[in-house]
């Protein structure tokens, strides 16, 4: 970990699919007052462009998705079925409505904090499998909505611990009805951790 780096905005200012496919393997941190929360990143997806009917983008921009059409390395979180909160990372260009959905992560550091906020007796390997799963043992909320994961004073934001590269497996996305054609949701095909639709 000694040759670890955070991500800039560079990482962020590039074609979506290519973003998620680098993304894997990249690692998730958030550092609160209680402690440092680490996850690697197994599984992603993408949505970009107001012809995705899938994208929060597609009727327009509305006050919901004002962070979705904002600078790249942005943290545009929102929340599903009343309870459920869902992290991604605006991609390309400002202006343009595009992100990377995390879908889940392989808890490193922190995994007790994570195991205080969750219910139940997930194993490590299950506490941020799944979107609302990986806001919950984060706990990241709307508060977090916003955040440029891009600045340096950031305390949350990805870094690259030159580990091995993923070669990842490809799919439709899960848990949507419309845009289902799309093969835009990419994971590690060797993670526990990916969520459901494997």
């Amino acid at each position: 970990m000694s040759r670890a780096h955070r991500l800039t905005r560079s990482f962020f200012d590039r074609p979506t699919l290519d973003i998620c496919r680098d993304i894997l393997g990249k690692y998730l941190v958030y550092r609160t007052p209680s402690g440092r929360m680490v996850g690697r990143i197994v599984e992603v997806e993408a949505y970009r462009g107001e012809d995705d009917p899938a994208c929060h983008a597609a009727p327009g921009q509305t006050g919901r998705s004002i962070y979705l059409y904002a600078k790249p390395g942005i943290a545009y979180i929102y929340l599903i079925y009343g309870y459920y909160f869902c992290l991604n990372f605006v991609t390309e260009k400002e202006g343009f409505p595009a992100a990377v959905l995390i879908r889940a992560v392989e808890p490193i550091e922190g995994i007790e904090l994570m195991r205080e906020r969750t219910p139940g007796r997930l194993s490590d390997d299950k506490l941020a499998s799944g979107p609302g799963r990986l806001c919950r043992a984060f706990g990241l909320t709307l508060k977090q909505n916003g955040w440029d994961v891009a600045d340096r004073s950031s305390m949350l934001y990805l870094e690259d611990w030159y580990g091995e590269v993923v070669e990842p497996a490809v799919s439709a996305r899960v848990g949507i009805t419309k845009g289902v054609d799309k093969l835009w949701r990419f994971y590690d095909p060797a993670s526990s951790a990916v969520s459901k639709g494997r």
